[in-house]
């Protein structure tokens, strides 16, 4: 029997052997991380490090494998992800790690692509993320407080962070295991509010580092902005620029763990936007000052699905203008642009690494220069003895905002436009300019994203020609149906209690509405007092967020939006009982700040109704009654399977806009794998599924008027308000339906609309880049591949003898289908704006056509042998070019509902 067992153990042990060689291959031969004062060293080397911030919850596990492509594509070494506490424990001791909070999943697929990983696991993340990504039922643990030396939270938050470090090993997700985790964040931006927290802060940031340490990863922590983080915790900046911050010791190295690449946006608020070529100045300025591992924040920003998004206020969107936008397409000239500078800073890594710390030389009032060199023993600086032993690499800056500058360094003349970094890999030979793109550098393209629409399916269009149209089937339906949500009461799980009650307390996240239930009494003498002074009663709240409706005897009477703001609203009461109701909606939960478990939602203060002949009524004196959420929502009538349960009633085509109403219908999907959207600028404010999938919340709020610029002046330092779009307009109109949700035909649309809407102007959108440009010069610099050819890196070929190259790049599944426009010469404009100069080449269009039509992607060269000779003699010539990429589908379109 002993044997048995011992068998038994034995099989039971192989299987796990074999279960885990299967499931958990190793991506990389083990390898150990650890860190000096210059940089991150993985398995014995040094290394600088880009890293591409990407949060596996905003996007599919279908979308997964080609975003992580795509960031390596643009140069990533690291991808860089949040763990999300609220994702993976919704339930106190339940866990979720299935679908979009698939996170083994997500690093597998990391370390298939032969990228590393770095696991913020905070597990406070911030992030525009829902209650900064703790669960709600946190705030419930009897004497908890949130980031500071409290045991409850301590203990809670010890639970978690074991769980996904016991969780990683178990699946051999660390480097030492040949997994891709190779660094991991404990905490996050807790210096910003430390000193809230007085002596019981500083006391949980030394147990937080120490709790993680003893947890045994294996790999270097990070905190970020946490200027005492203790020595063998590494601190790193985050902000829009990090070239002048110093860690806490000098034997760490400068990291930067959120270089903030657009930023994030409110429903009634602007459109941020930060320019490519601030963007890449500041991350050249970083490496040219000694940091060594730099990540975008956000690589690629998503969509904040369901009810995720945080608040107060913030959109479903999370594109954040990053470099991959947020249906996964290429963000031009961002990505091209950045995608050239990884490659540059590439080519100076061997020089990065070798050297302790730059060699300074000032070059100008504003101008300097940081020098690298592999031999650190040699004096001085010998540029005729690069061999194996010896390389140089030099960044040149013109730090001023208005002027460019012409500087000399090491015996030869540099032209540097302002606000901007050359980089020679070589010390003599330019292969980058942060400030030259679209124009001016070499391979980067300008994209014009397009929405396509099919025709509308209840007008007349005679112009078929501009559109591809199926005849034979259309996305949606030619039917809405309708169906009310009740005002207050609609079922038995309810309950009554004196006084006013907090939001949260209630409803515990699982709804963003909360109904607060009672009846007023008012008398002939009140009515009569009214008339008499001209008056009105008045609903008056010390306090409240984010949104309050008031409902007078089913009657919506007005309605308060704003964060913790004074209410004064005017009611209208009718002699005798009236029921008054009171709907709180939150927004999003706070995700930042000190004392979130304090900040809870709903009404704070007094509440009372003003202006009756007796004196005010203190509301919270009453009983009241309590429902919380929405029939439909807690029938769920969105799903497939309880949908035709609800009721539905035919909606007609002239029905007058409804509040409090949800409506269904059915759609196809669009042929083709372009990114899906639905324009949602018809209604008003609520919530939208597809399939049972919960898409977000959307709001038409309208953003100023004014406050955005014509041109965005790309020089001097990046603040959010600096380069906004889309003033006057909703902020989101368009949302995101991935490709994996939607079957090919008969799709279960369905939406809650609080305010009144026309659903009849709904329509499906498909997203792709149809235009795309480049403009290139022939005294600009060649192709940065080919400096890692072999005759370049052994000095046989000068960089002076190579031709620059127009380089052009349509979307996966697009090819170039047409050139719009091409001249070489001296053409004018700029993208979809070109025209002909005084000088062209009769063969442009010929030329580029043969070269790029057809294909996915070309490269033309910019020389006069190319174009059949030399149109104008003594003057620099430029290749620009406008093509239209087309989907091997050919489908466009989107159609009315």
């Amino acid at each position: 029997m002993g044997v048995s067992r011992a068998l038994l153990r034995f099989l039971v042990s192989l299987s796990l052997i074999i279960h885990a060689a299967v499931t958990t291959a190793n991506f990389f031969k083990p390898f150990n991380v650890s860190y000096d004062h210059r940089a991150l060293i993985i398995d014995g080397k040094r290394r600088m490090l880009i890293s591409a911030g990407f949060h596996y919850p905003r996007a599919t596990p279908e979308m997964w494998p080609d975003l992580i492509a795509k960031s390596k594509k643009g140069g990533a070494d690291v991808i860089q992800t949040y763990v999300f506490w609220n994702g993976h424990e919704p339930v106190r001791g339940q866990y979720y790690f299935e679908g979009r909070y698939d996170i083994i999943k997500f690093v597998k697929l990391v370390g298939a692509n032969g990228l590393y990983l770095h696991l913020r696991i905070g597990p406070y993340v911030c992030a525009e993320w829902n209650f900064g990504g703790f669960p709600v039922w946190l705030r419930d643990v009897p004497g908890i407080e949130f980031r500071t030396n409290n045991v409850p939270f301590k203990e809670e938050m010890e639970r978690f962070v074991e769980k996904i470090v016991k969780l990683m090993r178990e699946e051999m997700l660390f480097s030492w295991q040949g997994g891709p985790i190779i660094m991991l964040q404990i905490e996050n931006e807790y210096g910003n509010i430390e000193s809230e927290y007085h002596q019981g802060g500083k006391e949980y940031v030394k147990w937080a580092a120490q709790m993680a340490l003893d947890l045994g990863a294996g790999v270097p922590w990070v905190m970020c902005r946490q200027s005492d983080a203790p020595d063998n915790i590494i601190n790193a900046c985050n902000g829009y620029y990090c070239d002048g911050f110093k860690p806490n010791s000098h034997n760490k190295p400068v990291f930067w763990t959120e270089d903030w690449d657009g930023w994030y946006t409110k429903w009634g608020g602007r459109l941020p936007h930060r320019p490519a070529e601030d963007l890449a100045f500041a991350v050249a300025r970083f490496f040219q000052r000694g940091g060594s591992f730099q990540n975008y924040y956000m690589y690629f920003g998503g969509t904040n699905f369901n009810r995720t998004s945080g608040g107060p206020f913030y959109i479903t969107s999370y594109d954040y203008d990053a470099p991959i936008d947020e249906y996964g397409l290429l963000s031009e000239p961002k990505w091209g642009h950045l995608k050239d500078l990884h490659a540059a800073i590439k080519l100076c890594e061997p020089a990065l690494v070798a050297a302790d710390s730059p060699q300074y030389i000032k070059l100008g009032p504003k101008q300097e220069a940081h020098v690298y060199r592999v031999d650190t023993n040699t004096e001085g600086l010998n540029l005729t003895q690069y061999g194996s032993q010896s390389r140089c690499s030099a960044f040149l800056a013109n730090i001023d905002e208005r002027k460019a500058a012409v500087v000399r360094f090491l015996g030869q003349t540099y032209h540097l436009p302002p606000w901007s970094v050359s980089i020679l890999p070589d010390c003599r030979n330019t292969v980058f300019n942060t400030a030259k793109v679209w124009i001016y550098h070499v391979g980067a393209q300008t994209s014009i994203k397009m929405v396509e629409f099919e025709l509308p399916l209840f007008s007349n269009i005679s112009a078929r020609q501009q559109f591809t149209v199926h005849d034979e089937v259309s996305y949606f339906s030619k039917s809405w149906m309708t169906v009310k949500e009740p005002i207050g009461i609609w079922s038995k799980k309810i309950f009554s209690v004196q006084g006013i009650l907090e939001h949260l307390n209630v409803t515990k996240d699982h709804s963003d509405y909360l109904w607060y239930i009672t009846r007023i009494y008012v008398s002939d003498d009140d009515i009569t007092f009214w008339e008499e002074k001209q008056v009105r009663p008045t609903l008056t709240i010390d306090s409240m967020r984010d949104v309050l409706r008031v409902f007078i005897n089913g009657q919506l009477t007005g309605s308060v939006i704003g964060h913790w703001v004074k209410v004064v609203q005017p009611v209208r009461f009718l002699q005798g009982y009236n029921d008054l109701v009171l709907l709180s909606e939150t927004v999003g939960l706070q995700n930042y700040g000190a004392f979130l478990e304090k900040d809870g939602a709903g009404f704070r203060g007094q509440i009372k109704l003003t202006g009756f002949k007796n004196g005010d009524i203190d509301l919270s004196t009453l009983s009241w009654t309590y429902q919380v959420g929405l029939k439909g929502e807690f029938s769920s009538i969105y799903t497939v399977e309880e949908n035709e349960k609800a009721g539905w009633s035919d909606l007609m085509v002239d029905a007058i806009p409804a509040t409090f109403t949800w409506y269904k219908t059915y759609f196809n999907a669009p042929d083709g794998t372009d990114p899906v959207a639905l324009d949602l600028g018809s209604m008003g404010k609520g919530q939208a599924w597809v399939n049972g999938h919960h898409i977000g919340r959307y709001w038409t709020l309208v953003a100023p008027k004014d406050g955005c610029q014509r041109t965005c002046d790309y020089r001097g330092p990046y603040n959010s308000d600096k380069c906004t779009t889309n003033c006057g307009k909703p902020t989101q109109t368009r949302y995101h339906v991935p490709r994996s949700w939607l079957k090919a035909s008969d799709n279960l649309l369905v939406i809650f609309e609080e305010t009144g809407g026309n659903p009849f102007d709904i329509s499906i959108e498909l997203h792709s880049v149809r235009i795309i440009c480049g403009q290139v010069s022939e005294s600009h610099y060649p192709p940065l591949w080919k400096w890692s050819l072999p005759d370049f890196s052994d000095g046989s070929i000068s960089i002076n003898n190579t031709t620059p190259e127009l380089h052009l790049r349509c979307d996966d599944e697009h090819v170039i289908a047409s050139i719009e426009f091409a001249s070489y010469g001296t053409p004018q404009g700029s993208c979809q704006k070109f025209y002909k100069g005084n000088c062209h080449a009769p063969s442009s269009l010929s030329i580029v056509s043969e070269a790029c039509l057809g294909r996915k992607s070309c490269f033309v060269g910019i020389s006069n042998s190319v174009f059949s000779g030399d149109p104008c003699h003594g003057v620099v010539k430029t290749l620009a070019v406008e093509a239209r990429c087309a989907s091997s589908s050919n489908t466009l379109g989107a159609s009315k509902l």
